[in-house]
């Protein structure tokens, strides 16, 4: 003690004081123990959207703001390029196959709120290990992994049996449907043939009436009154759940409780981001975890007048420069807070834009750039390359960019490990953790190989050669576009992952994405000298991967994606499910 007190009485002490005081604060990472995560995700945006991937038109200020500040992914890897399964491997660190969440039939994302199929309860999310080590965690937006099992309310693949403390959303996902004034989207040529069915067995039913009555043709009346109870329990059984698809799909929750039922459109977008910016300020004296997962910039759009007709490239692109907008907002909350230092933020697409989404000539759809192909793709870039960004100050390098194969998945383990969490061993955790990539420790990325999966069908493969930094791709399944040549599947509106819409190619495709990131030349071994060491290669990372793989209860089967009533989430007597608690209150 009387030689520090000697120490402070010396006539160095204070100006060594003062400059210890006034030097820059250490970027060791151990300086901060569990650092607050806002993961932003978007809905179909296109990486040809963002300023900062080479958008000169649509602008995104935010965006990009956070892009300069941090670090900027040019090769982030979706795991599935449809939402369910998407996401599924963004929560779970996993291909969506190890958890049943990818599709063997059309039947690719979920369908409705009543179906039984959802994120197993044995998966374990990113956000259930956070909530474990201390965490507060949100949700906020879109879910789209399932409700419920086997009954209305055992709620099994809700967000709050999956890790989360709080959430307000949607369960399900924003389709067209939901807008009382836009036409209807989901299963739109399926609803088509239905009411050409019952049409059809109407006309017959009417016509065998009018022969009887009039005597052109002898049938019994027992006859016709089979047939047309017939026609009307044809009619009950598809109109009960396709019908009124805006009052059983487009619902919004708070936890376990249904708030608006349908939604009001009109408000949704205040309330996510006054949602959002308040689960801050409740959680600011604690570690939080905040997923805000946007209901932008999937159909139908929906904008506040206040964006409309201010970007040039219609609805689509005023509703990605509302999007930044939030984005913004959330920001300047976490600045606000004085949280900024402390808050690792993320930001990134679910999967590529869907270049088939169009209403006359309007494009309702996203961009993808450079990049061939597009939402529901899974091999071609267009469909699984999106933006990918971090942003923490003092840790993050600001303004880097990064070319190394990285993935959705990647969240996982690294968002884990910082929290001081431990990666499940009983399950194949497919991520790899990005933080010594991010923070320029290391110069490549964990991930050697990546597969590219359309529903549990393999399409592509890519090889990270790391001594030469080639990324080799090789393509074993393509879907043929239609028309012929127009860079997607505009006569179906989806490209299909098998039978008569795709294309198996022996040997694969081959491109170099370094030289060739538009897969516009493909290579053979006239051309390219490693072309069967390259393919040897990559098959037998395949054949590896494989025997990774377990079988697992199928998700999105036929009989877990149809509507069953008895599931159903309903805020009151069903199927009277009708309410607006956010007007009441």
């Amino acid at each position: 003690a009387s030689f520090l007190l000697l120490c402070f009485r010396s006539p160095l002490a204070t100006p060594l004081i003062f400059g210890l005081l006034l030097q820059a604060p250490p970027t060791q990472l151990s300086t901060i123990t569990q650092p607050n995560f806002v993961l932003l995700l978007a809905d179909d945006l296109g990486i040809g959207d963002v300023g900062c991937y080479g958008n000169d038109t649509i602008r995104t200020p935010n965006i990009d703001r956070l892009a300069k500040e941090g670090v900027k992914l040019t090769q982030h890897i979706a795991a599935a390029p449809l939402c369910t399964p998407s996401r599924a491997a963004f929560l779970t660190g996993r291909y969506p196959l190890r958890s049943g969440m990818d599709a063997v039939n059309d039947y690719r994302v979920i369908f409705w709120n009543a179906g039984s199929g959802g994120l197993p309860p044995n998966e374990t999310t990113f956000a259930k290990i956070l909530q474990q080590q201390g965490y507060s965690t949100g949700l906020i937006g879109k879910w789209h992994q399932g409700v419920n099992c086997e009954s209305r309310n055992d709620h099994c693949h809700h967000p709050l049996k999956h890790g989360f403390d709080y959430f307000y959303g949607m369960p399900f996902t924003l389709i067209s449907d939901c807008q009382p004034t836009e036409t209807p989207e989901m299963d739109r040529a399926f609803r088509r043939k239905l009411w050409l069915s019952t049409q059809t067995i109407g006309l017959i039913t009417l016509t065998a009436v009018l022969g009887r009555l009039t005597g052109l043709i002898s049938v019994q009346w027992k006859t016709l009154t089979c047939l047309a109870g017939f026609s009307l329990l044809f009619f009950v059984s598809w109109f009960s759940s396709y019908g009124f698809v805006r009052y059983w799909n487009c619902i919004m929750m708070r936890n376990h409780g249904i708030t608006e039922q349908p939604m009001v459109t009109d408000r949704t977008t205040a309330l996510i981001l006054r949602e959002s910016i308040s689960f801050i300020e409740r959680n600011k004296h604690r570690p939080f975890l905040l997923f805000l997962s946007f209901l932008h910039s999937h159909t139908p759009l929906l904008t506040t007048e206040k964006f409309l007709g201010r970007s040039k490239h219609g609805l689509y692109g005023d509703n990605v420069e509302e999007m930044d907008w939030m984005v913004g907002q959330v920001l300047d909350a976490i600045d606000k807070e004085g949280l900024k230092d402390t808050t690792l933020v993320y930001f990134a697409s679910d999967h590529g834009g869907w270049l088939e989404r169009q209403e006359g000539k309007r494009q309702l759809g996203g961009w993808n750039g450079i990049y061939k192909g597009g939402k529901a793709m899974g091999g071609w870039e267009g469909g699984i390359r999106v933006p990918g960004i971090f942003r923490w100050p003092g840790v993050f390098p600001a303004g880097t960019v990064i070319d190394e194969p990285t993935s959705l998945m990647d969240i996982y383990p690294t968002v884990v490990q910082l929290a001081g969490g431990a990666v499940p061993q009983d399950r194949v955790i497919d991520g790899r953790d990005l933080l010594p990539l991010l923070r320029g420790t290391v110069a490549h990325s964990g991930h050697e190989f990546l597969f590219h999966y359309c529903g549990v069908h393999l399409h592509a493969a890519r090889w990270h050669q790391r001594d030469t930094g080639a990324v080799w791709k090789a393509h074993y399944v393509t879907p043929i576009f239609s028309p012929p040549g127009a860079g997607a599947c505009y006569d179906r509106g989806f490209c299909p992952c098998f039978g008569e819409g795709v294309t198996h190619h022996e040997p694969p495709l081959l491109f170099e994405l370094s030289q060739d990131p538009s897969e516009a030349k493909p290579l053979s071994a006239d051309t390219e000298p490693l072309f069967d060491t390259v393919i040897r290669r990559i098959g037998r990372a395949i054949e590896e991967h494989r025997r990774t793989l377990t079988p697992v209860p199928e998700q999105l089967s036929v009989s877990n994606v149809v509507w069953k009533p008895w599931l159903q989430p309903c805020c009151g007597t069903f199927p009277f499910c009708w309410c607006d608690k956010e007007d009441d209150n």
